[in-house]
């Protein structure tokens, strides 16, 4: 993000550089990439890579200069090793602006947005403001895509949250050192020589960057979502902007020269979203594009006894530079804006003509913000209200009356956040034991149950947290996890065993398959871990596409202790839907399952998977879409466009009398379509889970094609 520290006021005058405006007008291209690219293109530009290396060049350079300069007689250890200082700056330089965008962000978001959404960011809301909003994403796994109205208002924030934690941690490491520093040069004098601070400087931070640079090459393979926001895997990007400023190369080139290389690291910077793919890449090697077009910005523009080459002269052009002073606040409005729009039109797309006018909007109020917000509290220019008269006190001024407010609103915003998560907590209702004649869920289809007129349940607030109870109870392992939790659910005492095996898809089915286990005298034991259903894949990937390899060995695992153990029958999916075209298919990684469990001559139950819910625009949130006004049908599925006519795993069961196929698909869909509501029960609590409720209310059926494949299980449950 395009925030950065300007020129210290710490050091001597002769110490400091020469101001750059050409590197102010750097930064006007890097917002204006970045905001174009979110608003039209839905690609990463590479701008955020150009603001952290800005940002490490002069950060690092400042403490390097004070750490120089405290050298002399005058500065005392307290004064040296002081951050407070610098982080008040930082204060005034970046929370301001944040807070003030925070607020609106939580009065747009109860105006336009579902209620469904209201928890989630008013907690990113918290994260956002206390700087950890990177780390917030990134245990979410929320890839940086194409600006959507699925997408939160406050994503792009995560940049900030790295960036704070960057110059924090510069400013306490970087300033010990200074100390060390300042207490040995009492008895080694040569320690408080220019040169030997740089190098010291340049020890560290090259060793830590280089440290940084290794972990993000190493984690772009193995969790990329998470790699992308971890800020240890972006603390290279700064830093390599700071070992420039510790060390600038002063070779003599021609003018001409330095020219040719500004203007070949701008189209660097401009065509890198293009031909880099920046979720998927950054911030490993290619990431380097951008960062190191950005050092040769900087480097070919150095002070000098020459003019600045011609290049560097345009970026330092007004326009160029206007842009870049308001690119902060540029930054912090357009993603909001964007989403908020997209929200409200009910797309998930800006047109040329509806993002050209986002971007207009974001520039004005950019302006404003600059002009009335940032300008007055840091203390950089006069603000355009001081013509005002104020009451005559000295401490009375709109800087410290603007603090207030915002400190007010806040205080205020944190407040309804807290209010709305109490709220929520007394939303949910207890819906495991509704009232099957007002309540018949999957029987309204199945059974043609009458439905009477009533709101659905879970209401779309609580839907989300109508889970199966194998989490709660710790036994659904995490994506770190490579051995299994094992639960034991249904008759504890049962002389049969159902094992229960896969991922979150399988886990759906545990309400269904406690109830018939406890009535029918059978054991369910549960082999169960996040985004990882039983494939013989040997290089599984989550549904985002990044390598699983924990995936792998805890199949292995599981599948090592079923042939040990050989329950009566594993249960599991049997099908999924297909990434190479409409409907559901039969994944040939879930064959090799099916042939070594029946190989070994234990019977598989395949359980085809639920319709996952989309319509043309994509993919459906269903509480989401009916907290939003949506209704049953709107919030629905074509069956085709899901399903198969009939269950793509009918061939296979069809060559294995082991295998047996359980098809439920009629307890969830009429014969052409997949409502969002059923039998007043909504079906989904998210993007394609079933909700527990909805589970139960097919239990029935379940039961009755359970006893069907597996006489053992019991007769029908009724």
């Amino acid at each position: 993000m395009p925030a950065s520290t300007d020129r210290p006021a710490t050091a001597t005058a002769p110490t400091v550089p020469a101001y750059r405006s050409d590197l102010d007008g750097l930064r006007g291209i890097a917002i204006a990439l970045v905001a174009c690219f979110h608003v039209w293109f839905g690609r990463v530009s590479g701008g955020v890579d150009v603001f952290l290396t800005l940002s490490g060049y002069f950060f690092i350079g400042s403490l390097l200069r004070h750490t120089i300069h405290s050298q002399s007689v005058s500065f005392g250890l307290a004064e040296t090793i002081n951050p407070w200082p610098r982080f008040q700056r930082l204060l005034k330089r970046l929370l301001p602006a944040l807070y003030t965008v925070l607020i609106g962000v939580v009065i747009l978001t109860v105006l336009v947005i579902a209620q469904t959404r209201w928890l989630n960011i008013g907690r990113e809301t918290f994260a956002s403001a206390l700087y950890y909003q990177n780390y917030y994403l990134a245990k979410n796994s929320q890839d940086y895509l194409a600006a959507s109205s699925a997408n939160s208002p406050l994503q792009h924030l995560w940049s900030m949250s790295m960036q704070g934690q960057f110059f924090v941690g510069a400013l306490i490491v970087l300033l010990a050192i200074a100390g060390l520093i300042k207490v040995a040069g009492r008895r080694y004098e040569m320690l408080t020589r220019a040169g030997v601070i740089r190098g010291v400087f340049a020890v560290v931070v090259a060793a830590v960057a280089v440290a940084s640079f290794v972990w993000a090459q190493h984690r772009l393979h193995v969790d990329q979502p998470f790699n992308y926001y971890d800020t240890r895997s972006r603390l290279w990007e700064p830093l390599v902007g700071g070992l420039l400023a510790i060390w600038m190369p002063r070779w003599p080139i021609a003018d001409r020269i330095r020219s040719a290389v500004t203007v070949a690291a701008l189209v660097l910077i401009a065509t890198c979203g293009w031909w880099i793919d920046g979720v998927a890449e950054y911030p490993g090697a290619l990431a380097w594009v951008p960062v190191g077009a950005t050092l040769l910005v900087i480097w070919a523009g150095q002070a000098s006894d020459r003019p600045a080459p011609a290049a560097n002269r345009m970026l330092a052009s007004r326009p160029a530079v206007w842009l870049g002073g308001l690119s902060y606040s540029l930054y912090l409005i357009h993603w909001p804006l964007l989403i908020f729009y997209l929200t409200w039109r009910g797309t998930q797309h800006a047109n040329v003509l509806e993002g050209a006018g986002i971007l207009a909007v974001s520039l004005g109020l950019a302006w404003l913000m600059k002009r009335y917000v940032e300008d007055p509290l840091r203390g950089g220019g006069r603000s355009s209200m001081a013509h005002i008269r104020w009451p005559a006190h000295p401490r009375i001024t709109y800087a410290a009356i603007l603090t207030v407010m915002l400190v007010a609103m806040s205080a205020g915003t944190a407040g309804a956040i807290r209010a709305w998560d109490r709220h929520m907590a007394t939303v949910t209702v207890d819906t495991a034991n509704l009232d099957p004649a007002l309540y018949p869920g999957a029987r309204a289809l199945l059974e043609n149950a009458p439905v009477p007129a009533l709101d659905p349940q879970p209401t779309p607030l609580a839907v989300a947290d109508d889970l199966p109870q194998t989490g709660p109870d710790g036994f659904m392992s995490d994506f770190a996890a490579t051995e299994p939790a094992i639960g034991v659910y249904g008759d504890p005492h049962g002389t049969r065993t159902l094992a229960l095996a896969g991922g979150s898809h399988a886990e759906m089915w545990i309400g269904a398959l406690d109830a018939i286990g406890k009535a029918n005298g059978f054991k369910v034991l549960t082999y169960l871990k996040m985004g990882c259903p039983l494939t013989s894949d040997e290089n599984p990937t989550k549904l985002e596409g990044t390598p699983y390899p924990e995936c792998r060995t805890w199949i292995l695992n599981v599948m090592a202790d079923l042939e040990r153990t050989r329950p009566d029958a594993v249960f599991t999916n049997s099908t999924r839907p297909d990434p190479s075209g409409a409907a559901d298919h039969v994944p040939q990684g879930y064959i090799g399952i099916f042939d070594e469990l029946t190989g070994a001559g234990i019977p598989v139950v395949g359980i085809r998977d639920d319709p996952w819910p989309h319509n043309d625009r994509g993919p459906i949130n269903t509480p989401e879409c009916l907290a939003a006004g949506g209704t049953a049908r709107s919030c629905g599925t074509v069956r085709t466009s899901a399903l198969h006519p009939v269950d793509p795993a009918t061939d296979y069961a069809a060559r294995n009398p082991l295998f047996h196929r359980l098809d439920l698909s009629d307890g969830l869909c009429t014969a052409d379509f997949c409502p969002a509501v059923v039998g007043n029960i909504i079906v989904y609590k998210d993007y394609h889970h079933l909700s527990a409720t909805y589970v139960r209310s097919l239990t029935r059926e379940l039961s009755r094609q359970l006893s069907a494949a597996l006489p053992w299980t019991g007769p029908e449950i009724h």
